[in-house]
Parts: structure tokens; sequence; C-alpha cells
């Protein structure tokens, strides 16, 4: 199944957005399509077996919009061109309001009688209104009419056919009366020029349309920024020589030297030399970080202090830069659950309002006040005028953008809108132990042997069998070792017993390390080790049992220390009302040691990696919304099993995947972040679709006459058209409130 983004340029409104997503959908081999207004994007899953690219752009042109594919290649293009449309809608409401305020001005002794005589009668005369009207209409209102035609080709309708229909009656209208005032009196229709409404409409709308571009642009500006942090060059050791070239020719293997102060050209490893790196432009944290030979580096990060060489491991497409550019865009294309139920509503809008402003401008032609065919005509065209899809449109997809992109600034990536809206309902968190709530880094507390084997020959025969494993508590191990300089041997046979503990030998001596359920099973007693565990465990250690050749030979204990953010984090969530649950393999007394240390009141201990999952779900059967934090890669059951998966990851060992929200800073503080600002974010959703929903459901029907017989007054057209203006600008506005959001600190 492949997952591909494409632009699509000239969409308005929610019925837009329908038309679109109805016409990719029925495409043979297309699985999924996800339509972004704010982001005038569309997310397509399809099976390339069956569907192509150019098959998508086929459709979304057919029904008269542009497309194209958005890669690593076009994404600034795609970028200035959207730039190239609001300064082109900058330049038609600049157009428009010098020929709308000449109108104005002439109109005024058509609307004031005797109000007006100041005004040069040339600019009074019908005809010239009548030209300028239609310079506006066919210029900077063409758009209106080009977008309808493409529109109503297609058996649809949506907001321009209603601005479309609104200025074109008032516009008509007045050039019927200036053209044949007399054959029009004589059969009835009432003098009346409608020149001002027509243009004043027209131009309003477009500025709304140019503030709400312009709005909608500085909503994505932080993967513009991500986009712009790229190295252009790199300096690459070929032939023994040092050259420049474009970052884009740079292949996996080759070595790159980086001086102080350069951005790192792309992702490696350092061979030779040591400096601290800033990686806040992708992890949101400003300590620079320490790197030496062995440490990963990530591309566009910048070099502080020292000078390294690092050897090219991930280039283009590939890089953590070029995943978080897609994730963040795959996650804005996205839809949350809630914009579902707004497109259902919206599809129906404009023929509800096509249909209203017509059953208004019936009866008020009937029964209305004279004029009655003008009091009519003008609630037509304010029905028409006043109703605002795009507000609908726009009040959710502009939220999730500014979230999903005030979640990459500060290290958290958001795989899709649907992750935010659970996030928001989170009621219990889940988290691992080891490396979620601890650094993950454990070291060695306490050596307890038998009378059969000193402290360092014990010591030596663990970390000659652990040096194979990869298990944490193992490394602990072999690092003491090291430390005490001791000379490890390699084992002749190892097996490793997930959850429990491992077999080994050296010299023909069989070695088991493990838990007491591991010994247990083995036949290995002692009536000390038990009571010695438990006092290790208390002091939230973890003992590890050691046998060699069936018999005890001693415990080995290892203890890991909670991060500095631990504590504070899991008061937050207290804070917030949320429920914390620890989840460890560890010994029970280890884990109520921690969990007390860290101020959890709940903890579920000794669980295998595999029950891990089932552990999450006995949660969620109890009602429970349940996030899952681990990192991702042993806990990766449980993340997908978890409403909210969140894995915890740093640099560039991030599991996209599996979670639905990464952490790239490795500390829990993180995670009440995403937490608060998922709700911040659905907040900011609740609060568009309230005043868009509001906005239609109260206006609407002042626009159809409501309020004349208990106040005696109609809407103007023209205030109709301001109102349909500020509507969708108000609602992005308000969105851009959201950046303001900041990350939850110690």
């Amino acid at each position: 199944m492949e997952k591909t983004l494409f632009s699509v340029r000239g969409m308005t409104c929610s019925s837009c957005v329908n038309r679109v997503e109805k016409k990719i959908s029925k495409i043979p081999g297309v699985h999924s399509v996800n339509v972004n207004l704010a982001a005038n994007q569309a997310q397509v899953s399809y099976d390339n077996r069956v569907a192509e690219p150019k098959h998508i752009i086929e459709a979304i042109e057919g029904i008269g919009y542009s497309g194209n594919v958005i890669d690593d290649t076009n994404e600034v293009d795609v970028s200035l061109e959207q730039e190239k449309e609001t300064k082109k809608l900058k330049k038609d409401f600049i157009f428009g309001a010098i020929l709308t305020s000449i109108v104005l001005i002439g109109s005024i002794p058509h609307m004031f009688l005797g109000w007006g005589d100041w005004v040069p009668s040339f600019m009074s005369n019908p005809y010239w209104l009548l030209l300028l009207t239609s310079f506006v209409q066919l210029g900077p209102g063409w758009r209106f009419y080009s977008n309808s035609y493409k529109v109503l080709k297609n058996k649809s309708a949506d907001m321009n056919v209603l601005v479309a229909m609104g200025t074109t009656a008032a516009w008509f209208y007045s050039g019927a009366m200036t053209l044949f005032p007399t054959t029009l009196s004589n059969i009835g229709f009432p003098y009346q020029l409608y020149y001002d409404v027509t243009t004043v409409i027209t131009t309003l709308i477009i500025l709304g349309r140019y503030l709400e571009a312009k709005a909608k642009g500085e909503t994505s500006s932080a993967i513009k920024k991500l986009m712009n942090l790229q190295a252009k060059t790199a300096t690459v050791v070929r032939n023994g020589n040092e050259v420049e070239i474009p970052v884009e020719n740079v292949i996996i293997n080759d070595i790159i030297v980086v001086r102080p102060g350069e951005r790192i050209p792309v992702d490696g490893e350092v061979i030779k030399g040591k400096s601290s790196v800033d990686e806040s432009m992708l992890t949101g944290e400003s300590i620079p970080v320490e790197k030496e030979v062995g440490s990963e580096v990530i591309g566009a990060t910048i070099n502080k202090t020292g000078s390294f060489t690092l050897k090219a491991t991930k280039i283009g497409k590939d890089s953590a830069l070029s995943q978080i550019i897609r994730l963040v865009n795959e996650a804005q294309g996205s839809k949350a659950p809630i914009q579902r139920v707004v497109d259902k509503i919206s599809a129906y809008f404009v023929p509800a309002v096509v249909i209203l402003a017509l059953i208004s401008f019936v009866v008020w032609w009937a029964i209305g006040p004279e004029p009655a065919f003008i009091v009519g005509l003008t609630s037509f065209i304010s029905v028409l005028i006043i109703a605002c899809p795009c507000a609908l449109g726009l009040a959710t997809p502009t939220a999730i953008m500014v979230g999903t992109e005030k979640g990459a600034e500060n290290g958290i990536l958001i795989k899709d809108a649907a992750s935010i809206e659970r996030t928001n309902k989170v009621t219990t968190v889940v988290l691992d132990k080891t490396g979620t709530l601890t650094d993950g880094k454990p070291t060695v507390t306490d050596i307890i042997t038998s009378h059969t084997f000193s402290e360092v020959e014990l010591l030596k025969l663990v970390a000659s069998v652990e040096k194979v494993s990869e298990h944490p508590l193992g490394e602990a191990i072999v690092q003491e070792a090291k430390n005490r300089q001791l000379n490890l041997q390699d084992p002749d046979t190892f097996e490793a017993v997930t959850g429990h503990g491992l077999i080994g030998t050296i010299d023909n001596k069989e070695i088991l390390v493990g838990n007491i359920k591991f010994m247990n099973d083995h036949n290995v007693t002692n009536h000390e080790m038990k009571q010695i565990a438990e006092g290790l465990a208390d002091q939230g250690k973890t003992p590890m049992f050691v046998a060699v050749n069936g018999e005890y030979a001693g415990i080995i204990a290892v203890a890991d220390t909670l991060k500095n953010d631990t504590v504070p984090a899991i008061k937050a969530l207290k804070s917030m009302g949320i429920k914390v649950i620890m989840l460890t393999g560890d010994h029970y007394r280890t884990a109520k040691a921690i969990a007390k240390e860290a101020g959890i009141d709940e903890f579920i201990a000794e669980v295998l990696p595999e029950h891990k999952a089932a552990e999450v779900k006995k949660l969620q059967e109890g009602n429970e919304v349940v996030a899952m934090v681990g990192d991702g890669i042993n806990d990766a059951p449980a993340l997908a099993q978890a409403d909210v998966g969140i894995a915890i990851g740093t640099g560039t060992d991030v599991a996209m995947e599996t979670a639905n929200i990464t952490l790239m800073r490795g500390n829990i503080m993180s995670v009440v972040t995403s937490l608060k600002l998922a709700k911040s974010t659905m907040h900011m959703i609740w609060q568009n679709l309230g005043w868009a929903f509001g906005y239609n459901v109260v206006l609407i029907p002042v626009a159809a006459g409501i309020l004349y017989p208990f106040i005696g007054i109609f809407l103007n057209p023209a205030l109709a058209g301001a109102a349909m203006a500020f509507s969708s600008v108000s609602v992005v506005l308000n969105t851009m409130r959201l950046k303001k959001f900041k990350s939850v600190t110690l």
C-alpha cells in the first residue's frame, strides 16, 4: 500500500473537500483519502499495482482543481505556489478596493437623496457605475465565476456558487435597471441600483480570502523553517582531499568533516573527534548534546564547539529531518473523527442555503413591505452571501496543523489527527519503567557471593556470559567488570530466555543468570537467597541470581536511577486528574520501591514483555482510555494495544510506525506536554466549530429577515459580505492563538 501527498489548489470551502474526496475515492485501487482544506493537500493511500499518482492528479484536475505530487524535490515549490496565490489575492483586493471606493462615492446620490450634491455628476452616472462594477466582477471577481463553472459542470455547488449567485443577482438587476429603466418600471419592477453592494461584497470576500490565505501560510511556518534548515553543502573527503559538494550529492558511507558553527549535512556516526551539538530544532531541547566517537548525529543540527568527522548513514528522504517533515505533513493531511461529522453536514450546506434564499425571496416578495420585490431580492442576496461553509471547513484542519507543528517544535511527533482526539480523552497513563521512568543505564550496586566464589570470580564469570547479551542489566554487569579491568572470556554456549534470564557455559561450567523463578525452574535453591533478594528489592535494586553447575553462587544487584524529571512529571499528570500506573518486569519489591520513589500509587510488576499488551487490554476493559508510554521496541505490542501509544526515543532512534506519538526528547515531562497540547488543540477545535456553527445558525436567519417583524430592519447585503469575510478569517486567527502554547518544563 502506497501513501502519497498531493497538493490541491483551488479549494475554497468544505464542499470542495467533499468533492475532491469523493472523486479520488472512486479511482480503482484507492484505499483512503484525506483532504485538508487548510493545507490545500490530499493524502491518498492506494494500491500501487492498480492506481498511479497520475490517475489521482487527473481526477483532481478533472473536477476543476490543479494538483501535483508533494515530495522532497518540490515541497518548496508547492509552498512558493501558495505564496504566489496569496500575492495574487492581494493584488486583486487592491484593484477591487480602488474601484469599489469610486463606486461607493458615486452611489451616494442614489442611496441618499439630497446628500450627494457634492459628488461629480459623471461619478454618479449609472452607466459609469455599471462599467466600474463590471470591471470588478469580471476582474477580481472572475475567480468566483470560473470556480463556479468548474463546480457546476461536475453537478455540485460550493461557496463560489453562493457568492456568484448573490453578486450576479445584484449586478444584473442594477444593469437591467440602468439599460432599460422605463421598460422595467412599466412592468412593476422598482428602480433600485445595487452597484455598491455588488462591488463591496466581491472586494470584501477577496479581502477575506487574502487574509485567510496569509494566516493559513503562517500556520505551516514551523515546517517551512525545518525545510530551510537543511545544509546546502557538505565537506566530503574524496581521494584523501576535502571537497565541498552539494548536500544532495552525498552518498552513504561518505566521510564528512564538520567544523564549529556549521550545520551537520546528513545523518551519520561520529568516527573522529568530539563536540557538542545543538539539536533544539528537532528535539526542542535547548541544551547542546555532547558527541564523541560512536555517537549518532542528525542532519541539519548545529555543531557548536569542536570539529569532528562523521560517516554518512542516512541521506535524502531517509534522514531524520525528512521523516519528521513527512510525519508532520501526514498528520496535517489526516482527519480527526469530529471532522468527518462536519464534512457530512457540509455536504448538504450549499444546497440548503440556496433553497432557503429562494424561499426567503418568494416569501418577502409575496408578503413583505413595499417595495416587496426589492425586499425579497435583498433578502435573497444577503442569505447567499452571509452563509459561510469556509468557516466549517477550516475549523478543524487549521487547529490540527498548528497543534502538530507545535508538537514538532517541542520534539513531539504526532502520527495523525485521530491521535490528538484520542489523547485528549486519556484517563490512564501506563509507564514502562526501564528507559522511560529511569535512565535505562543501570549500574551494579551489590555483589553478594556464596562461600564457593569470591566477588571478583563471580563477576568475571557472569560478565563473560553477559557480554554477548543485549539486555541493559547485562550491560551494567559487563561495564562493572570493565571498570575493574577484568579479562573476560568468550562463552562456549549462550542462550537467552526472554523475561527470565540466560544460560551459558564457560570452561565446562554451566552458568545460570536470572530471576528467582528462573532459579526455581532449574531447581536451584538456597535458604538465604530469597531473604537477601527481598532486602535488595526493598531498596529499589534488581537482584540477579547466579548459579554455577546447578548450585547457588550469589546475587548481583543492579539499580537504575530515576530520570530527573520523573517525579515532577508524575505530579503534573496526577494534577490533571490522570491515573498513573507503572508496568514492569521487575520483582514486586523492586517495583514497589521504584514506584514509591517516583510517586506512583499503582504498579504492575513481574510482567513479561509479551504480556504487557494484555495488561493494557484489562485496563481498557475497565473503561479506561489508556496511553502506553514505552521505548517503542520491547513495548511495541503494548503501544499498539493502547488507545494512544507514546514512544520515547532520542535522536534518530524513534518508533514512528508503532506509536501514535513519538517523543524525541527522552523524558517524561514530554508526556505531560503531549497531553496538554492535545487538550489545547481539541479545545481550539471546539471553539472554532462553536463559532462556525453559531455564526451560520444565527446570521443566516437574520439575513433571511427574521428580525423584521420585531425591529423592522433587513440586513444590508454589504454587511452580509463583511460578516462572511470575517467569519472564516476569525476561525484562522483564533487558531493562531495556539501558537502561543508552551511546553511543560521542570
